[in-house]
């Protein structure tokens, strides 16, 4: 894949706000476009739409892919669910004159980091404490609370591989975090 972009990298554990942040990244410039990743997971309501989400495979799907060469990261990210990057969407975004924005978990944020080298920015999101994310899963209308209970667990190991991210970003006041997000993302593009 001849690589013609950059690429800015949003991972955290789930309920950090990495997907707002990348949400508001994506609509204030023309010169990003968000990576859509592969799913086997079902949809969430009447919310999700495929190719706009995600590019919700089947398991079978999925793993012909896999077996393909066609992404450049996957992984079972919860029992029975697969998620991955596939490259004909990287190259879909390049070919259209953007750096790719992702919004993944931690391990493929690193995943990718390794892939792009230093073609990426890799901007971990954390929130304050593990209370106020606990909070924050609680108000989606998703969660269960074993789903809850799941997404603090694997926050908690999560959190351990901040280090190893070029940015760690601090989301305790939303409308700071989208400023400290623009500038990180402005500096690495012009740089």
């Amino acid at each position: 894949m001849k690589q013609t972009g950059k690429v800015i990298i949003f991972s955290a554990p789930s309920g950090s706000g990495k997907t707002t942040i990348a949400k508001h990244l994506l609509s204030k410039n023309d010169n990003l476009g968000f990576s859509i990743s592969a799913s086997t997971r079902d949809k969430r309501g009447r919310v999700e739409v495929d190719g706009i989400d995600y590019y919700f495979l089947s398991p079978e799907e999925f793993k012909s892919k896999i077996d393909n060469h066609e992404f450049i990261e996957w992984e079972e990210v919860y029992q029975g669910n697969y998620y991955g990057t596939l490259k004909s969407e990287i190259e879909r975004l390049w070919s259209e004159g953007k750096h790719v924005v992702f919004d993944v978990d931690v391990k493929g944020g690193l995943n990718l980091k390794k892939y792009f080298g230093d073609q990426a920015l890799a901007i971990f999101v954390k929130v304050p404490s593990m209370e106020i994310l606990k909070d924050r899963l609680g108000l989606r209308d998703t969660e269960t609370e074993d789903s809850i209970s799941q997404r603090l667990f694997k926050a908690r190991f999560e959190i351990t591989f901040e280090d190893k991210f070029d940015q760690v970003l601090i989301n305790k006041d939303l409308d700071q975090s989208l400023t400290e997000a623009q500038k990180l993302v402005d500096d690495f593009i012009n740089s």
